[in-house]
C-alpha cells in the first residue's frame, strides 16, 4: 500500500505550501529592498515602503525577513537589484506586460524569452505593447480588453502561471478578460 502513508501525505502537502510561501516572501521581500532603495528606508516618510510592509505582513511574512529586506537595500556591497519591464505578446493576439525586480536583466530576460517561447507568445520591443494599457498608480489598465477563442484559453493560462512561477517576475499584466 504505498502513497497511502498519512505522514507522507502531510509531508507533500507541507511541502508544496511551504515552497509557494517562500516563493511570495521573496517576492515581497524584493519589492521592499527596491522601494526602500529608492525613497529611503524609512517607512514614515517613505509610503511605498509602508505600504510594501503592510502587504508582508498581510502574507504572514517575519518581521526578520522585512527587517533583513530593508537592511539589505541599506547595504553598499549588496546586489543591486532593478525593476525591469518587458512586452509581450501572446497567443491570441493578445499584449502582456510583465514586471520584473532582478539582479541580472540579462539572466531574466532570456528566462522570460524561454517562457514565452514555450507557450507560443514573443517578446516585444519596447512600446510594442505599452500602447494598450493606461498606467495608474502601480498598475496597467487594458484600453481595449479582447476575449480570446476557446482554443487559445488554455494556452494562454499555462503562459500565466509559467511566468507567476518565475521567481524575479512580480506583475504579470494582459488584455485578455
Amino acid at each position: 500500500m504505498s502513497g497511502h502513508s498519512k505522514w507522507a501525505q502531510i509531508k507533500h502537502k507541507k511541502g508544496a505550501t511551504d515552497a509557494k510561501r517562500g516563493k511570495l516572501f521573496s517576492k515581497l521581500a524584493k519589492a521592499i529592498t527596491i522601494t526602500s532603495k529608492e525613497l529611503g528606508p524609512d517607512p514614515k516618510t517613505n509610503f511605498k515602503l509602508a505600504s510594501a510592509i503592510e502587504e508582508a505582513r498581510a502574507a504572514n511574512m517575519p518581521s526578520d525577513n522585512i527587517e533583513r529586506a530593508i537592511k539589505r537595500a541599506t547595504e553598499k556591497d549588496s546586489a543591486e537589484l532593478k525593476e525591469v519591464l518587458y512586452e509581450a505578446h501572446g497567443p491570441g493576439g493578445s499584449t502582456i506586460i510583465i514586471t520584473a525586480v532582478t539582479d541580472s536583466s540579462n539572466r531574466t530576460t532570456n528566462e522570460i524569452k524561454h517562457l514565452l517561447g514555450e507557450h507560443g507568445a514573443k517578446l516585444g520591443t519596447q512600446g510594442s505593447a505599452m500602447w494598450a494599457f493606461t498606467k495608474t498608480d502601480n498598475e496597467y489598465n487594458p484600453n481595449f480588453p479582447m476575449e480570446l477563442p476557446e482554443n487559445e484559453i488554455k494556452q494562454f493560462e499555462s503562459l500565466l502561471e509559467a511566468l507567476d512561477n518565475q521567481d524575479d517576475v512580480q506583475e504579470v499584466y494582459s488584455n485578455v478578460k
